[in-house]
């Protein structure tokens, strides 16, 4: 059974920083790229970065850069998003996502979401 499990989630005030982790299982998770997805309220879930299996990051919005800090643990099958100085933007909840790419097309998975409230 496949399962993505986010933690780490919670209220921060701005300028703070978060450490949100995702607990893989029931897949071979170190050919499966990982990344991090937030959905604000209204708005469309966006891709937050990226990791490839082959551990080659992708940052997608310039406003996280230097902020947003992905990484996996193939040996754990876990993957970590490193948030600093956060902003009441970054409020949002935050999604895992694993994709099979070129090893397994087609698959995807998503786990629940974890909330991240940034404000004072």
């Amino acid at each position: 059974q496949v399962q993505l499990v986010e933690s780490g989630g919670g209220l921060v005030q701005p300028g703070g920083s978060l450490r949100l982790s995702c607990a893989a299982s029931g897949f071979a998770f170190r050919r499966y790229a990982m990344s991090w997805y937030r959905q604000a309220p209204g708005k469309a879930r966006e891709l937050v970065c990226a990791i490839s299996s082959a551990g080659v990051i992708t940052n997608a919005v310039d406003s996280m850069k230097g902020r947003f800090t992905i990484s996996r643990d193939n040996v754990k099958n876990m993957s970590y998003l490193e948030m600093s100085s956060l902003r009441p933007e970054d409020t949002a909840v935050y999604y895992c996502n694993a994709d099979g790419g070129y090893y397994y097309p087609g698959n995807v998975y998503w786990g629940q979401g974890t909330q991240v409230t940034v404000s004072s």
